[in-house]
């Protein structure tokens, strides 16, 4: 079982990441067959967040890089996740089912099947939501950077395929973009081998509702849907921010019988914020009960910087 560790938050020397870094830790390439979805919070208070940018590209108490896919089946696709630096393997589990749903997830097992590796200097890397069955290491194990782990998931508390990779240092989360918990916007350190460009971005509260959302209605929380009547109109939509001119967003929807509609628009003047939002009325004969799976996507000068995923059962 993998130990509970305590939040921590300091300010480290200037030493902190002396002769330690970290390799890519998922085999796929960025703004094409992954993105990072969110960054880890570098503001302590609670209902607060913000990046290592001060931008908004993480979630309140968000502390870690979180790496998505922007297809849904992980668990077939063999995305690799591997050892961003060299160690020993820590802990490990397995077993745990690949559920969107995170039916029986508690929070002593929110990180689903995962691997944790000691390295040197007190330093330990963290892999979360891997799928059932691929964790390829146990305890004791001794890797080299860029051994195989396990592969994608979609265990744990999670509704979408993703890595969720923790940094430590002596039992301190810390960010990989900003070893040194620098203010935001000062000279920082980074410890990645060769550190990922940052796309401004802001794509959340993606979801299915029955009508274009307002504001309101998304704030309030009564914009989404969970289940829908197979004669219910299906929309999927999200808040967009920090989108540029000629920045494309497309969103799709598909059912139990395939692609039931595909939208792509092409932003021109974007506002700070926005609802992108498409959909359909029922046909005939209504909606085929089942799972329904909504996506957002944003690219920009053909990189994907942003993906969302919505789900919704017809009953």
């Amino acid at each position: 079982m993998l130990r509970a560790i305590a939040l921590m938050v300091s300010c480290a020397g200037p030493t902190l990441a002396q002769d330690f870094s970290l390799a890519w830790p998922v085999d796929c390439t960025l703004g094409d067959t992954c993105f990072i979805e969110d960054y880890h919070d570098s503001d302590p208070a609670e209902g607060r967040s913000q990046d290592y940018t001060c931008g908004l590209n993480t979630r309140d108490q968000h502390f870690g890089t979180d790496i998505a896919l922007p297809f849904w089946d992980a668990d077939d696709s063999g995305i690799a996740v591997v050892a961003a630096a060299p160690g020993v393997i820590f802990a490990t589990r397995d077993g745990m089912a690949d559920d969107w749903r995170m039916r029986g997830v508690t929070s002593d097992r929110a990180c689903g099947n995962a691997v944790v590796i000691d390295h040197a200097g007190g330093w330990q890397t963290t892999y979360c939501h891997l799928a059932r069955g691929s964790v390829a290491v146990a305890k004791g194990d001794r890797l080299a950077t860029g051994d195989l782990l396990g592969r994608i998931g979609v265990s744990g508390q999670t509704t979408h395929p993703h890595l969720h990779l923790t940094l430590r240092r002596d039992g301190t989360r810390i960010d990989p973009f900003n070893v040194e918990n620098a203010a935001c916007g000062a000279q920082m350190t980074s410890l990645w081998a060769d550190t990922p460009d940052y796309d401004a971005t802001l794509l959340r509260l993606a979801g299915f509702s029955t009508a274009v959302p307002s504001y309101e209605t998304l704030r309030a929380g009564t914009a989404r849907i969970t289940t829908a009547d197979p004669t219910d109109p299906l929309v999927v939509y999200a808040e967009a921010g920090f989108t540029e001119d000629g920045d494309e967003i497309t969103i799709t929807a598909r059912g139990p019988e395939g692609e039931i509609f595909r939208n792509t628009r092409t932003m021109e003047n974007p506002r700070q914020s926005q609802l992108p939002a498409f959909g359909r009325r029922a046909p005939t004969g209504g909606w085929p009960r089942g799972e329904y799976l909504g996506q957002i996507t944003v690219t920009r000068n053909g990189r994907l910087v942003a993906n969302r995923w919505a789900h919704v059962t017809v009953e």
